[in-house]
């Protein structure tokens, strides 16, 4: 039986990043407003981390108060010392392989961004320097792949899910991996985890020995999700934003599964784009689906679709319920369908640069409570541009729920307030309420205190 609780220790990187540049171990040092160095502590506190059940970076934080970690250098040559530690990254004193790698993931993409990237998307656009930002941040990492067809699927939902749910995901990924698919997530529990569990069978069945789970993620949520260890490749984005764009660019296709908040911001996020007009043509399989007993979930989100953005906007996805061998062949076919078009346009198999994403989807949102009241929630508008604002809406209530400057922020000032038109905001309403009736906005919760309210003509409406 485990009794230790911290370790304290040193460690070196396995293979990469073995040498770092005196500015770059000053830059990872500095513990002022624009230094790095809360940044790394954060991010490395959430890899060792892994496994916990704690979905509020405030909890962790708190608890391992006293964890620290130190760059130092022997001969040009990166150590990291490790000051009390979650015991649970280390075997009989030794750290678990996985965690080391996830360790100098973190590094790696922190200091990229920190030290190299402004030079490199110079005279560009502010969204062609986003594109290229993410491109070269998925490139630095050995994320792009030339030369491979499209079999990459990025797997979305909720880190808050039962059983039924999650074992659901795994057979989902079962069925995709035994198709040759490589499965890409947001890195965490739950969803994120099921679909690279079930792959890692049917890859091993099929003798692919070189299967891919890569798992995306950016500061402000991963010591909410911590990495979990089925991931192979690491990366770190600079914010939520990118890593939504890292997402759609790096993959070919998207399946969604039962979530809460953070699932509805992602809907959101890709349906808008695909509504785009320069993205009409666009192959890019979308695809939710859940267990049996998940037809009132999918029917919710359905209608809060149609309600807000409208029928086309339905149109761009499926929605299959109960059939994991079905989701595996549309994705399958999708891919071909995608594969087909790249060819004939001669775009990239690993990078979709041609898809359009307008830039209110690329700029970072702020979510305090001044922007949240802002957000404009109204009918009168394009319905890519209703549904970038419906994504910052359900952004700040992550940000409410998991996220540490969120936290203290609803701790200070009360609940976010939303405010728009009464049709969407009732909409709304039926969304939220369902996930909290669900469970879905938290792992382990008593009874959620909602970090919103949602209002119309200054009135408001309801506090879930």
């Amino acid at each position: 039986m485990m009794t230790e609780q911290y370790v304290t220790t040193s460690i070196t990187p396995l293979e990469s990043l073995n040498s770092l540049s005196p500015y770059e171990v000053d830059q990872l040092q500095d513990a002022s407003q624009g230094g790095l160095f809360r940044l790394f502590r954060q991010c490395s506190l959430a890899v060792l981390n892994s496994g916990s059940e704690l979905d509020s970076t405030k909890l962790v934080l708190d608890k391992y108060a006293k964890f620290d970690i130190k760059i130092s250098q022997k001969h040009r040559s990166v150590q990291l010392e490790l000051v009390n530690a979650p015991a649970t990254a280390f075997v009989n004193g030794e750290i678990i392989t996985g965690i080391r790698e996830h360790l100098f993931s973190v590094l790696r993409d922190l200091l990229y961004v920190g030290t190299e990237l402004d030079r490199r998307c110079s005279g560009l656009t502010e969204s062609e320097a986003t594109t290229n930002m993410v491109f070269h941040i998925l490139r630095h990492a050995g994320a792009i792949r030339p030369h491979v067809k499209p079999d990459l699927v990025v797997c979305w939902g909720g880190h808050s899910i039962n059983r039924i749910e999650y074992d659901y995901t795994k057979k989902v990924g079962y069925e995709m991996g035994l198709r040759g698919l490589n499965i890409c997530t947001g890195c965490g529990p739950g969803a994120m985890k099921g679909p690279m569990k079930g792959a890692t069978i049917s890859h091993a069945k099929q003798r692919q020995k070189e299967g891919r789970y890569v798992g995306i993620s950016e500061p402000g949520i991963i010591a909410a999700e911590s990495p979990n260890p089925i991931v192979n490749e690491l990366i770190i984005m600079p914010d939520i934003e990118k890593r939504l764009e890292a997402f759609v660019r790096l993959g070919h296709g998207i399946v969604v599964f039962p979530g809460g908040a953070g699932t509805a911001e992602e809907i959101l996020y890709i349906l808008g784009i695909l509504l785009h007009e320069k993205n009409h043509s666009l192959p890019f399989p979308l695809v939710l689906t859940g267990p049996a007993g998940s037809e009132e979930y999918f029917e919710t989100v359905d209608n809060f679709i149609r309600s807000t953005l409208g029928d086309d906007a339905a149109s761009k996805y499926q929605i299959i319920v109960d059939d994991p061998h079905e989701v595996a062949e549309v994705m399958r076919e999708g891919l071909e369908q995608v594969t087909r078009y790249r060819k004939a346009t001669s775009e990239s198999f690993h990078y979709n640069w041609q898809m359009h994403i307008p830039e209110s989807f690329q700029q970072p949102f702020e979510p305090n409570h001044e922007n949240m009241a802002s957000l404009k929630l109204i009918k009168d508008q394009t319905d890519f541009e209703l549904a970038a604002n419906l994504r910052c809406a359900l952004s700040g209530i992550v940000a409410g729920n998991v996220k540490e400057p969120g936290i203290r922020a609803i701790e200070e000032f009360g609940a976010f307030e939303i405010c728009g038109e009464p049709a969407i905001m009732a909409s709304m309403d039926k969304l939220l309420g369902s996930f909290v009736e669900q469970r879905r906005m938290k792992i382990n919760y008593k009874e959620y205190q909602p970090c919103y309210r949602l209002k119309h003509d200054a009135e408001v409406v309801e506090e879930v």
